[in-house]
């Protein structure tokens, strides 16, 4: 059995994961944590101080909208989605990681 461990995100890949996250549907913040822990399979946890900032500086980067709505507990939260714009910024973040982690890999594979 492996000894499994939280990871850090590298700089700016917060941002990709919340665009990808959003592209699948509408969802409230912790539901964003929540889907990005489970999809990464618990290698992610995304923590609220990092959480919330990303999410009011691409909501100010014009790349999602919010709007309050209530959760399936019957609590008021703030419902984040994409826009045009930023379904336009996930394709070109998208390619940029691609591009940097195939980089990534030549090198940590290099004998």
């Amino acid at each position: 059995m492996t000894n499994r461990r939280k990871s850090d995100l590298l700089q700016g890949t917060l941002d990709l994961l919340i665009l990808k996250t959003l592209a699948l549907e509408p969802m409230h913040g912790f539901g964003i944590g929540q889907r990005i822990q489970q999809i990464s399979k618990d290698v992610f946890s995304i923590n609220q101080g990092s959480l919330y900032p990303a999410l009011h500086r691409l909501e100010k980067s014009n790349w999602i909208t919010a709007e309050w709505g209530v959760t399936e507990n019957n609590r008021k939260a703030r419902y984040y989605r994409l826009t045009r714009a930023g379904r336009k910024q996930l394709t070109e973040e998208t390619e940029h990681w691609r591009v940097l982690s195939a980089a990534i890999t030549r090198i940590v594979q290099e004998s």
